[in-house]
């Protein structure tokens, strides 16, 4: 079996699997499964990193693979939540453009020759957010009577953005660093 395969991996891609699952439930109107899915999806993502650290299974593919599945999950999410009118448009416009402004950075600091740009607290705050706010609207939906989520909206507006702007700032630090090392290693 190869080293790849292992149970953390295969959580990650069950997420994977899970994804067009999750949207078609919230297109669908069905948002009490939509719910479970993206409930069942959280766990597997906290259960994926924990059996990968302690149990020594952690792969490169599997570092790699991990946060692109969940960034994917996440964005299909808030996508059919804008096409459902859960969440306003321009708040997913805006979670899209910052993962797109970190996934230019990462590929500009891998071309350069770097091969960590492990995720700021910023970045990890936002997710969090972001995952908070869609089981919030996932509730609100399934359970009409719960307050929706108005205020939590402006919050991962706000993390979204910085977080952002706190990628390019710390890219272009180390990019900057990274060439400085390679002008006085020559």
């Amino acid at each position: 079996m190869p080293r790849w395969l292992n149970i953390a991996n295969l959580f990650t891609l069950g997420r994977l699997v899970a994804v067009p699952f999750a949207v078609y439930a919230i297109l669908g109107g069905q948002h009490e499964r939509a719910l479970a899915i993206v409930l069942v999806a959280a766990l597997t993502d906290t259960i994926d990193g924990t059996l990968a650290r302690r149990f020594g299974t952690a792969t490169a593919a599997g570092a790699y693979f991990d946060p692109i599945v969940d960034k994917l999950f996440l964005n299909a999410v808030y996508i059919s939540f804008a096409a459902i009118s859960a969440v306003p448009w321009w708040l997913v416009i805006e979670i899209l453009a910052r993962d797109v402004v970190l996934l230019a950075s990462s590929g500009a600091l891998m071309l350069s020759g770097m091969r960590q740009f492990p995720p700021s607290i910023w970045g990890k705050a936002s997710t969090f957010l972001q995952i908070v706010l869609a089981l919030a609207t996932l509730v609100q939906n399934a359970f009409p009577g719960v307050a929706p989520p108005g205020a939590l909206i402006w919050a991962v507006a706000a993390a979204t953005a910085w977080s952002g702007i706190h990628y390019l700032w710390r890219g272009g630090r180390e990019l900057r660093v990274h060439r400085n090392r390679s002008l006085r290693a020559v």
